[in-house]
Order: C-alpha cells, then sequence, then structure tokens
C-alpha cells in the first residue's frame, strides 16, 4: 500500500486563515502547471490565529512537492 504525506505551511496571526486559503490556491496551480498527482489540498484551523495549508501527496512525489515548495514540516497520513 503506498504511503501518503501531508505537507504543511504554517500561517500565524490575523490574517491565518486568508492567507492560507490563498496558499492553497498557489498549491493546485503548481501541481496542474507540473502535472503532478496529489489527494487533496485543504486547510486546517487551530485557532484563530495559527492556520496551516496543506496538500496531500503519494510518498513517491512527496520530494518534487518539498524541493520545489519548501513546507515546513510533512506528516504520513494514516
Amino acid at each position: 500500500m503506498k504511503r501518503k504525506i501531508k505537507l504543511l505551511w504554517d500561517f500565524r496571526g490575523e490574517d491565518a486563515l486568508e492567507t492560507a486559503k490563498h496558499h492553497t490556491i498557489h498549491l493546485k496551480e503548481f501541481a496542474t502547471l507540473e502535472k503532478l498527482p496529489f489527494h487533496e489540498i485543504d486547510i486546517q484551523e487551530k485557532n484563530e490565529m495559527l492556520v496551516s495549508a496543506f496538500i496531500i501527496v503519494d510518498e513517491a512525489d512527496m520530494k518534487v512537492f518539498r524541493d520545489a515548495l519548501k513546507p515546513q514540516r510533512g506528516e504520513i497520513v494514516f
């Protein structure tokens, strides 16, 4: 079974939600332009001052996304 990896970018402050939403647009654009598969692009809100944008990709594609987009962290998706 292929492992999935969630790559995350954290945004803090009063504009965190809007910034994270905007970042998802760029994640979708990158994946489309590069013709790279992904499972999900979305945001997760920790609280009103901390919101993360994320993309879930197959482990085999993770390095391409990681090297080009420089996420702050990654997690294995179960």
